[in-house]
């Protein structure tokens, strides 16, 4: 049951107040006036709400009656309900004979907003519990039978599969009830630029025409990160975990606006183990090149090379140059990384080594 308070009580005052000519009271569950187009009568007792709240029903007061009451005019006293519980009490200054045919109509509109302010307060009391469950999800030391228990209290069905996504937002990240509109309810904040998206599974073209729904209605989108369908909690909780990891490598290499986990399990894996010992002798061959040279030719024509297939002489004509150039920058490439590039376990370690870097080196 909401309570009211004063701010919900003025406004109730002020909106009546606009289109009648009579002074309006809205009082609490004690009898004291929290709300009044008359600012003098604030916080004093009124001894005809208590009558209201005493007996549950409409008391209306002549002036002989209000003379015989404490902090009381003439008027009409009515009781205001919220799901069948009283919450207080709404008066209308005047001659009851004057002001009764306006009585039911204010008190319909008060306990409108009233309902409103506790639907409201509902979905914020929702939205910190999602809130609340979606930390548990991410606690890898939460247990999974509590977190399924969280679910079934909320009275939320999780429908398998469901697809996990990360929306990350820019600067201006105040769209998230617009993102929820379009997204349904399991759009959850995580930190003030991301929302965690729970999902039934996309098609890639669905996830393309959404991001450019958001461009035409200037949501602050910058990037979209997928990962694959799950079938259970446990998978759910990896699968979040692992859109974290995805979302730091993205955002220091400056990756693409939408990415797909499962086209980065490696670098994800690496770059979560990017501080290891295995991890940095991977990447030390291609951080001797750049030491090497200083102006990045070596390792822009690595690049190209591995990004041809070890075409020498597509490499060549992309990179503009004669067959002879481009062998002799392979050979100082072997030299200084100590690996054979004709041979496939070392181009995939260059080519691991160099996707990698762009995140590492930058973080």
């Amino acid at each position: 049951m909401i309570e009211l308070d004063a701010g919900l009580a003025q406004d109730i005052v002020d909106r009546a107040m606009a289109i009648l000519p009579y002074n309006i009271n809205v009082m609490d569950t004690r009898g004291l006036i929290i709300g009044s187009g008359d600012r003098q009568r604030l916080h004093t007792r009124h001894e005809g709400a208590q009558l209201v709240l005493s007996n549950q029903r409409v008391v209306e007061l002549d002036a002989q009656a209000a003379a015989c009451l404490q902090g009381v005019r003439p008027g009409v006293n009515l009781p205001l309900f919220n799901a069948g519980q009283l919450v207080g009490v709404l008066g209308i200054t005047g001659d009851p004979e004057e002001v009764r045919p306006f009585a039911e109509l204010v008190r319909m509109t008060a306990e409108m907003l009233v309902e409103q302010r506790a639907l409201q307060a509902e979905r914020q009391w929702q939205e910190q519990q999602l809130q609340r469950w979606l930390s548990e999800l991410l606690d890898s030391d939460y247990p999974l039978p509590a977190l399924a228990s969280e679910l079934e209290r909320l009275e939320l069905t999780l429908h398998w599969p469901l697809q996990a996504a990360l929306i990350c937002l820019d600067e201006r990240a105040d769209a998230a009830h617009q993102l929820r509109e379009r997204t349904g309810p399991l759009l959850l904040p995580l930190g003030r630029r991301q929302l965690l998206w729970l999902r039934p599974p996309q098609e890639p073209a669905a996830d393309q025409a959404w991001l450019a729904q958001a461009e035409r209605r200037a949501w602050p989108v910058t990037r979209l990160l997928v990962a694959e369908p799950v079938e259970q909690l446990a998978e759910l909780r990896e699968a979040c975990q692992a859109l974290g990891t995805l979302r730091d490598y993205a955002d220091v290499a400056q990756a693409a606006r939408l990415l797909y986990l499962a086209d980065q399990q490696v670098l994800v894996l690496l770059y979560a183990q990017r501080r290891s010992w295995l991890v940095q002798r991977l990447l030390a061959p291609v951080r001797a090149l750049r030491q090497a040279d200083g102006q990045g030719v070596l390792e822009a024509t690595l690049r190209d090379w591995l990004e041809c297939g070890a075409q020498s002489q597509l490499c060549a004509q992309r990179l503009g140059i004669h067959r002879n150039t481009l062998r002799y920058r392979l050979e100082r490439i072997s030299r200084v990384t100590g690996l054979e590039l004709f041979q496939a376990e070392p181009r995939q370690r260059l080519s691991l080594a160099l996707a990698l870097l762009q995140g590492v080196d930058h973080d």
